[in-house]
């Protein structure tokens, strides 16, 4: 796919000027996959397909680095050695700059730092937002109990909450200052952190839609909201605040280097197609210059759970266990659709003795830009994790958000999903449970793993994906057929 020449952050321009998505994924998951596995790597730089074949190769990424730590870091450094080597800084009229040059850029112009003072009470103890109830103490312990017998979140998961919900005084995270990488939106742990009294600083696009809706959030809270304003401008933050990301990294970074407390950077950037990994490469660009300014720096991250993952063995014998113990219903029907589509549809997840697993949850509609973005997060959560940072890395729910169900296939494959076990979480309750894993984390510790994909599977909040009965190929799109039936009935 070609995108139009734009300003910041963009993919290299081709001889003719144009620049290609498709191009850049491919080069540089071959060259990821080339620091562990050359055959991958061959099959991917030779991929005619790579729009609809990307998932293969996406999949084969995960599987290159089972075999050692070390096979699965090489393959983060050399992906975002890759991507930041072949990223450019464009400029209307001139000539592109490499990535490497934001590093040391200075900004064009200065911020100041504006703050919005809440006016509420904080809320003193952990409640989840729930199906029109607020769930805490008791409530929220058996919740946490259903979902995990469910098998809809990792056991490791319900027990961070749960350690959270027994030291309330976390939620304020004294001494921290969490930075919210797309303040707007609805994934963002914003509301929930400022509702717990919390010190956040607040980066998105400069668009007063936004930021009169952050602003608004923040006045409610209790919380204290830093906003980047133009120095000389003063006004109303809601209509002068912002920053955008892809051509102003050096004007981000230097506005955060002023800020008081330990600074957590939270990505929760989110874009169509190429501009999506436009502005993860932004954000990693500016927590590379953050980083080397103020090393005590954290990282936090939300996973998409349409994804590939190595999981536990246990999740692969609750798996194992839905598909033997499926309904007669379901396998009487099961039979003849698996014939009829040669196995494609609702076929078990895993071989019933896989350790770890295989969760392969790629939704090809998605498209590998997005799959790129979000693999770019992985690798530097890897990579900063190894190199001793501070990491906040958990796999999110599939969510109702906005920019989810504008795309009709996913929106009804959400509609079908709770027939195949797996539940999509409405906004303000993923967003609640995955702040209060990252408090968690950054006021509790992280915990180390043996292995880098236990990272990852640590304290997931997948909605079913990794233990329900069928693998989410062999049963999303069926998902999708009924989503589209019930809402037209």
């Amino acid at each position: 796919m070609m995108v139009p020449m734009s300003h910041g952050v963009s993919f290299p321009a081709r001889p003719d000027g144009r620049r290609s998505t498709t191009a850049l994924g491919r080069e540089v998951v071959a060259t990821a996959l080339r620091a562990a596995d050359p055959v991958g790597a061959l099959g991917a730089e030779q991929e005619t397909a790579w729009r609809s074949q990307y998932v293969a190769h996406f999949r084969r990424l995960v599987e290159a680095g089972l075999a050692t730590p070390e096979a699965w870091c090489a393959i983060a450094d050399a992906g975002l050695g890759a991507i930041h080597e072949r990223m450019v800084v464009a400029h209307e009229g001139g000539a592109d700059l490499p990535l490497s040059s934001l590093t040391h850029a200075e900004p064009v112009r200065r911020l100041d730092t504006d703050v919005v003072a809440g006016e509420a009470k904080p809320v003193e103890q952990l409640e989840i937002p729930y199906r029109g109830r607020r769930l805490r103490g008791a409530e929220l312990s058996d919740q946490l109990g259903e979902w995990t017998d469910r098998g809809v979140l990792e056991p490791s998961a319900a027990a961070a909450v749960l350690e959270v919900a027994e030291h309330p005084e976390w939620l304020r995270l004294e001494g921290r200052t969490p930075v919210v990488l797309g303040a707007g939106a609805e994934m963002g742990p914003l509301g929930p952190l400022l509702g717990w009294g919390a010190t956040v600083a607040a980066v998105d696009l400069p668009r007063p839609a936004v930021w009169e809706r952050v602003v608004a959030t923040a006045r409610a809270s209790a919380g204290r909201l830093l906003v980047p304003v133009p120095t000389g401008e003063p006004g109303d933050p809601g209509k002068v605040a912002g920053v955008d990301l892809l051509a102003e990294v050096p004007e981000a970074a230097e506005w955060l280097r002023g800020l008081d407390g330990r600074l957590v950077l939270g990505n929760y950037l989110y874009a169509d197609g190429g501009t999506h990994v436009r502005v993860s490469v932004a954000a990693d660009a500016l927590a590379t210059r953050l980083v080397a300014d103020r090393p005590d720096t954290g990282l936090a991250f939300l996973a998409t759970p349409t994804d590939v993952f190595a999981v536990p063995h246990e999740a692969v014998a609750q798996s194992t266990r839905a598909y033997a113990e499926r309904s007669g219903m379901a396998k009487l029907a099961g039979r003849p659709l698996r014939w009829a589509t040669r196995g494609r549809l609702l076929h078990r997840a895993y071989p019933p003795e896989a350790d770890p697993g295989i969760a392969d949850a790629l939704v090809p509609v998605q498209g590998p830009s997005y799959a790129l973005a979000k693999r770019v997060q992985r690798w530097r959560a890897t990579a900063a994790r190894r190199d001793g940072r501070l990491v906040s890395f958990h796999v999110a729910p599939s969510t109702r958000t906005r920019s989810v169900v504008k795309n009709r296939a996913l929106a009804a494959a959400f509609a079908g999903a709770h027939r195949f076990g797996v539940e999509v979480f409405e906004p303000d309750t993923a967003n609640t449970l995955m702040a209060a894993l990252l408090v968690r984390d950054v006021a509790g510790g992280t915990t180390a793993h043996a292995h880098p994909w236990q990272d990852e599977a640590h304290a997931a909040v997948h909605g079913g994906l990794w233990r329900a009965a069928y693998a989410p190929p062999s049963a999303l799109g069926l998902a999708a057929v009924l989503g589209y039936a019930s809402a037209r009935g």
